[in-house]
């Protein structure tokens, strides 16, 4: 019998954790790891150690996450650190991102795949500019659930005023970019209130723990309700005794389902062919589904090479014009007329920066002028030409095949992130000032 993705689908969640600098984010993300017993004891012995030779009594759950040396002796996350842990209800993935404002580009890394944000708030401080760039960041990344976990409530004496007021701040402009779910938890990572276990000091609080939220949300979805994408990774040609005909592509299937006889399109070529066969683990199979890796056999020898797309089901349109909201990560400036290199799935090409058509306000969410450029983490809209068509879906229909990096030819460092098509349906231009009509 083949398998299908009902058969072998295990329950993952893959988050990112996000907020302020000191909001206690890796705190938060040690004590989830500690009290869902996730720790090694040499774990827990090597941060009991690192915690009394800094002079503290208890240990420092936060060096559980916070790696480098400058993480250490700062304070302060800087680089995403990704942990494996699993309970008994569900597997997960956790990227821990960074909360300075420099690091921004470190918490899009983390988000890009992730399908649940959880976004911490000092409750002594709520919510504050960095809170709504990280809002505005998940929104833009169309991460599918947002959890508010308002932090520190033991230094408010877990007042529910303070907690309700910041909730209610943060959901309505998580709604006002399109959020759909969000969750409020008031917690306190320090002390393990409602991380883990409920809190007896919140006896007004009748949610759920965040692990227990992290647990029971729902992930995933039906690849069989999404168009297949399959980006050519690479072209398998033997060339054998016992393999002299054969001719594969190999790579990992972005989104849907591939069955062997569907009709496809090779993009950017636009020639269309059947699926001949599939090969996955060295086995043949009748079907593939995202995200697993295979090798595809066409039914006919057509030109498919490394960057190509390989798309069943309504397929996009090639084109060498793309509109997309980006998100600048380099502090270099990204100006009109700027030549660069454009990662889509596993195709490169050269692009230019036709026009920085605006910048978005993380604040009031206007269109400001983007004349001048894009500076780290801006995040605008932009106009951009490449010397060869490309297959890009919006970004709202397909995170996989809809988004791009844009990268500098010269050193080959990571400029920009790329979403095509608009950012935020709520996105609004600014009225003109009175110059502007002279």
């Amino acid at each position: 019998m083949t398998a299908t993705p009902e058969t072998t689908a295990t329950s993952l969640l893959r988050f990112a954790t996000a907020g302020s600098v000191d909001d206690g984010k890796s705190t938060l993300v040690g004590r989830l790891l500690h009290d869902s017993k996730s720790v090694l004891a040499d774990q827990l012995e090597a941060v009991e150690h690192a915690s009394r030779n800094r002079g503290q009594e208890a240990p420092d759950l936060a060096l559980l996450t916070d790696g480098l040396r400058a993480e250490r002796e700062q304070g302060i996350t800087i680089d995403v650190a990704y942990r494996y842990f699993a309970t008994a209800r569900r597997r997960f993935i956790l990227a821990d991102t960074p909360g300075h404002v420099q690091y921004t580009r470190n918490m899009v890394t983390g988000a890009s795949t992730a399908e649940l944000a959880v976004v911490l708030v000092d409750a002594r401080n709520g919510v504050v500019e960095q809170t709504r760039r990280h809002a505005a960041v998940a929104a833009l990344l169309r991460v599918p659930h947002v959890v508010l976990a308002v932090n520190k409530m033991d230094l408010v004496d877990y007042a529910e005023p303070v907690f309700a007021a910041i909730a209610e701040e943060f959901t309505a402009y998580a709604a006002s970019l399109g959020v759909k779910d969000v969750v409020a938890v008031p917690i306190s990572a320090l002390a393990g209130d409602n991380v883990v276990e409920p809190s007896a000091h919140m006896d007004w609080y009748g949610g759920p723990t965040l692990l227990e939220h992290l647990e029971t949300v729902p992930v995933g979805s039906d690849p069989s309700g999404e168009p297949a994408r399959f980006p050519v990774q690479y072209v398998i040609r033997p060339q054998t005794e016992d393999h002299p005909d054969y001719r594969g592509y190999a790579g990992q299937l972005a989104s849907g389902v591939l069955r062997v006889g569907d009709p496809v399109t090779v993009l950017p070529s636009g020639h269309t062919t059947t699926v001949a066969g599939i090969d996955a683990l060295g086995k043949e199979t009748d079907i593939a589904w995202a995200p697993q890796s295979v090798t595809v056999r066409l039914a006919e020898d057509i030109d498919v090479s490394r960057g190509d797309l390989i798309a069943a089901g309504p397929a996009p349109v090639p084109t060498k014009d793309i509109e997309a909201t980006v998100c600048h990560l380099n502090e270099r400036a990204l100006r009109p007329g700027a030549k660069v290199l454009l990662k889509h799935t596993t195709r490169t090409v050269r692009a230019l920066v036709k026009e920085i058509s605006y910048r978005i306000d993380i604040d009031t969410l206007e269109q400001r002028s983007g004349a001048d450029g894009l500076e780290v983490n801006d995040i605008g809209h932009v106009v951009l030409r490449t010397a060869e068509p490309l297959a890009l879906d919006g970004y709202t229909d397909n995170r996989r095949t809809g988004s791009f990096l844009l990268i500098d030819p010269a050193d080959g460092t990571t400029l920009t992130a790329g979403m095509a098509g608009e950012a935020f349906d709520t996105v609004r231009a600014t009225e003109p000032d009175e110059e502007d009509w002279v």
